[in-house]
């Protein structure tokens, strides 16, 4: 079974528990997403984010030691968005109908690519990792979209699809194999999308095409 590890929230030095605190942390991200995308990681500073959100510099430093956690938090934002989105595409997919929850996931990620500031160097990890931590964004968007995704994804899986053979009867319980699964898709269609939107600003229109067909590719031999 995939662990799914800690969001980066750890590194958010307050929590905000006023609605002003909350409204100026978002006003913080929103700075530092907007700025990602005119200067990049290695020019952003939270001078620059401060200056932006019009709040003091210590307002940045309240929720942040650093950059690199405000753009932790912003990746952990990013994710909490993309969820809810995906959430509001399932309601019009029929559980079961796997293909068309999978077109919803992914075209999710390419509207939010498209139109979310930061997102494009930013979407649910840093561009640079710390050193010496493991990059384990991809595993955390796994475990979120197995979450999701159970209701048309974990009923119909194989009797045995992935796990040597042992089928698994969990009722209520997230199958196991599910987050496995996805992992593989996540890190698979994360290399390819990279790929597509160097080419291509907007995302290169035959490589989003062969990423999706990949994608059904590999998830049919258990879900068909």
């Amino acid at each position: 079974m995939v662990c799914v590890p800690p969001h980066p929230h750890a590194n958010l030095r307050r929590v905000p528990v006023q609605q002003r605190s909350a409204e100026r942390l978002a006003r913080i991200l929103d700075a530092g997403a907007g700025l990602l995308d005119e200067t990049g990681y290695e020019q952003l500073s939270t001078r620059a984010v401060a200056d932006r959100a019009g709040v003091p510099i210590g307002s940045v430093y309240r929720f942040f030691p650093n950059k690199r956690a405000l753009v932790d938090a912003l990746a952990e934002r990013n994710l909490d968005l993309y969820a809810e989105r995906i959430v509001g595409r399932l309601g019009a997919v029929p559980e079961r109908e796997w293909r068309a929850a999978i077109d919803a996931v992914l075209d999710e990620y390419l509207a939010m690519k498209r139109t979310v500031p930061g997102f494009t160097l930013v979407d649910f990890g840093p561009p640079v990792p710390a050193e010496g931590a493991p990059d384990d964004a991809n595993l955390r968007v796994a475990g979120r979209l197995a979450a999701l995704l159970a209701g048309h994804l974990g009923p119909a899986l194989k009797e045995g699809a992935g796990d040597g053979g042992e089928g698994r009867d969990t009722g209520d319980e997230l199958d196991p194999r599910l987050p496995r699964i996805l992992l593989v898709c996540v890190e698979a269609a994360d290399a390819l999308l990279q790929l597509a939107f160097r080419t291509d600003p907007s995302g290169d229109a035959a490589l989003i095409a062969e990423t999706r067909t990949l994608l059904q590719a590999y998830l049919a031999q258990t879900f068909d």
